[in-house]
């Protein structure tokens, strides 16, 4: 205690701090943004064996007014709150507790705020604060000239401001990047809302909007029934729209939203989304839908155009069923295959969507995954159209992954186990049967299945002199059935006649690999006194028989159609890119990785290779419905050389090459490079593709195609952003895009333009402008992208 509070009783020093600590926490309680509790409930939260600490220079008693003050050098620290002032009175007569001077709280909940002068009664329901300010711990700030508790419920701030940015500290009177001005602003305590009245919301410190009257809820509260903020969006097909969300807290684990949507040509569009929260997961629904008013306005878009009543029905969740397992679905269900992207229905989209029911399993090294699926493709195009991509998307019922490797080593080595089955139906083939294009059947009418189980094991062994030896043993064997339709059938056997082979089409098929494999390394190190470096030559070399059924074509080919031999691949065992195909015949892979690594901070690496196939049929030279092995530089007995190089610098620069040669020629077949300068004002991304013709691919002259990215930083917080890609067969940019944006703490804004072209020029140029606007505490907002298009 202060020196003069030892003059006076024991009580009469707790009532005092008790009762101006009680009194002052409660009235400083009122502006927190929080407000969770009523203030006579504060000092119900306050611990029994809580201390009270009093430190004054003064305190002083008068019994003729019959005040009790601490004067000079206040501080009262009770439960973890803390008062300062100059002086603090408490009126035993009228019943009211005065803090004046320089008067600063800090609560329990790390509030801070500051007032010229605090009035309040005893019983904390009314009281009166001039200059005040209040900073919550969630750094919202509000400032007001005077304010007025009334009823224990209602605080009125008057000529108050409103905002989430911090103050800057090397010129306190600058305005933050955004403010609320109010005539008044009310607190109510019960509902947990602030009230704006007559206020003008301010960006940089000039009035942008007059708001006469708005309300939004105080931090404590995460979900509460209101308007959220309006959305605009433009196009030429549906006018323009605004997008005014309300937002019903029906209960603590469970909420609905509203989102209507005034289209100026299209009319109303109405959206209704549910979600719902459990102690091990969560759900979604959502539903729109739209009576269009004029199906005419989409006049280059054939499905939007023949459409009157559209509508969807969209869900996903999932669910954590025990530490192991999780189950979960995305689905989604329209009226026509492009509602969801025409009218931009969040969560829904994307061009092409993934609807899917799936099951996964994790443990230790155990994974399992089973997925029912099926890809959506959210065109313009009719499903009677050749260029009809939906229509050819197959079900999947359902895919099917498990793998287990066995905990104890087995024969000293590692053993593994893994299983794959898929399911497929297809309506619609997928195919291209033109005069002037290679046949090809990526996938056929009716429906297909395949189950694959393989068993691999591997043992590594390190040699006295450093030579590491990987001895491989491998397994695998597949069951794979057919119902095509008449069509499917028949265009599987067109694509074998264009190609000069038999077509092999059965019910069923049965087919095996047995596979020997030996690896060989030899890491040698070379180091200095500022680098070192590691050069491991690597050789491999994989025994089995030829791929069954290699060179007929019947067995579909669905999840091995996407193939890229390079420097990635060069040491794969099986380098198709899925089951559908299996590689056959005895094959050697020979290469030198290196890697380097220097005392200033820089790093190397590079690795160069070739495959040599050296007994048996060449899978990769072999017929197939989508011609996967064509032009992939494996087709040959010896292999396409492949190679790559990067350097990483400590100052954000990085830069990588790859490239495929001929093998005899050094042509360059295939080549990446790819630069990349990070740091904060600048941020650069470069790439270049060259691909060589592959007329078995439909690709009749060489690709090349160079992007990059830029995004530069200014004045801390602006930034400037873009992106182009350029073709260089078609001599023209096909996307490029532009923006500027800011970024702090309280305060996001951005806006885009960005224009896309067709690579043969056969569709309009197509623009995309859009804005967003984020304001910390109060919400975002600004158009959905607009676009337009060149008649």
């Amino acid at each position: 205690m202060g020196k003069a509070g030892q003059r006076m009783s024991a009580g009469v020093t707790w009532l005092l701090c008790a009762t101006a600590l009680s009194g002052l926490c409660a009235l400083g309680t009122a502006p927190h943004i929080a407000f969770a509790q009523d203030f006579g409930d504060i000092s119900d939260e306050i611990p029994e064996d809580a201390r009270l600490l009093l430190e004054a220079d003064t305190l002083v008693y008068d019994r003729d007014r019959d005040t009790i003050s601490a004067v000079g050098g206040v501080r009262i620290d009770y439960a973890g709150t803390r008062l300062v002032a100059e002086r603090v009175t408490y009126n035993r007569r009228t019943g009211r507790l005065i803090a004046s001077g320089n008067v600063e709280i800090i609560e329990r909940g790390g509030t801070r705020i500051t007032a010229r002068e605090i009035d309040v009664t005893d019983d904390f329901r009314d009281g009166f604060v001039n200059a005040l300010q209040v900073e919550t711990i969630d750094e919202t700030y509000i400032g007001a000239e005077s304010a007025e508790r009334e009823d224990g419920n209602l605080t009125t701030f008057n000529n108050g401001v409103y905002t989430a940015c911090k103050p800057c500290e090397d010129k306190p009177d600058k305005p933050p990047i955004w403010r609320i001005k109010a005539q008044t602003i009310i607190w109510n305590g019960e509902k947990k809302t602030y009230r704006f009245q007559h206020s003008r919301f301010e960006l940089f410190g000039l009035p942008i909007a007059y708001l006469p009257y708005f309300e939004i809820p105080d931090h404590t509260v995460k979900r509460k029934t209101g308007f959220l903020i309006p959305n605009g969006r433009y196009s030429k097909e549906v006018g323009v729209g605004i997008t005014t969300p309300f937002y019903i807290a029906l209960a603590p684990t469970y909420d609905l939203t509203l989102r209507p949507t005034w289209l100026s040509k299209q009319g109303f569009l109405g959206e209704v989304e549910w979600r719902q929260r459990f102690d091990n997961g969560e759900y979604n629904l959502k539903i729109a839908g739209i009576d269009q008013q004029q199906p005419s306005a989409f006049s280059a878009q054939p499905v939007d155009m023949a459409e009157t009543q559209r509508g969807m029905i969209g869900t996903s969740g999932q669910f954590q069923i025990n530490p192991r397992w999780a189950f979960g679905w995305n689905v989604l269900v329209q009226s026509d295959k492009n509602f969801s992207r025409t009218y931009e229905i969040d969560g829904f989209r994307d061009y092409v969507h993934r609807s899917e029911v799936f099951l996964t399993g994790l443990h230790d090294r155990n994974y399992l995954d089973m997925r029912f699926m099926r890809h959506q493709v959210q065109e313009n195009a009719l499903d009677a159209a050749r260029s009809s991509a939906n229509s050819r998307q197959p079900w999947v019922l359902p895919t099917f992954d498990y793998e287990k490797t066995v905990d104890e080593p087995v024969a000293g080595g590692e053993l593994s186990f893994a299983v794959n089955a898929r399911e497929i139906y297809r309506e619609t083939d997928h195919t291209r049967i033109a005069p002037t294009a290679p046949h090809v059947t990526r996938g056929a009418s009716g429906a297909s299945g395949r189950l694959t189980a393989e068993a691999e094991w591997k043992k590594t062994i390190v040699t006295s002199n450093g030579v590491v030896i990987t001895p491989s043993l491998h397994a695998r064997m597949d069951g794979i059935h057919n119902d095509l339709s008449t069509n499917g059938a028949n265009n599987i056997a067109t694509t074998a006649a264009f190609l000069g082979v038999p077509a092999d089409i059965r019910s069923a098929y049965f087919r095996a690999m047995p596979t020997a494999g030996l690896e060989v390394r030899y890491p040698v190190l070379f180091a200095s006194g500022n680098s070192s470096h590691v050069v491991e030559p690597i050789a491999q070399v994989f025994i089995r028989p030829d791929e069954r059924h290699v060179g007929t074509l019947g067995i579909p080919n669905e999840d091995a159609q996407s193939f890229v031999f390079d420097a990635t691949t060069l040491f794969e065992r099986d380098k198709y890119s899925g089951y559908d195909r299996m590689e056959g015949g005895t094959r050697a892979n020979i290469g030198f990785r290196y890697s380097g690594s220097y005392a200033n901070g820089w790093s190397t690496n590079a690795l160069l290779g070739e495959s040599f196939h050296l007994a048996g049929t060449n899978s990769f030279a072999a017929a197939d419905l989508v011609h996967a092995g064509a032009s992939s530089g494996l087709e040959t007995s010896i292999s396409d050389f492949v190679a790559m190089a990067g350097v990483t610098s400590p100052n954000g620069l990085s830069a990588s090459v790859s490239a495929r040669f001929d093998e005899k020629t050094f042509q360059v077949r295939r080549a990446e490079v790819k630069t990349a300068y990070v740091t904060r004002p600048l941020t650069l991304t470069g790439r270049y593709t060259f691909i060589q013709a592959q007329p078995l691919y439909g690709f009749t002259t060489n690709r090349q195609e160079v992007s990059g990215t830029a995004t530069v930083r200014f004045l801390d917080n602006w930034r400037v952003f873009g992106a182009a890609t350029y073709d260089f067969q078609s001599t023209q940019f096909v996307s490029t895009r532009i923006g500027l944006g800011y970024d702090d703490e309280c305060f996001s804004y951005s806006m885009f333009m960005s224009e896309a072209r067709s690579v043969l020029g056969t569709q309009p140029v197509e623009r995309t402008i859009g804005f967003n606007v984020k304001l910390r505490t109060l919400g975002e907002f600004g158009s959905d992208t607009g676009e337009f298009e060149d008649e």
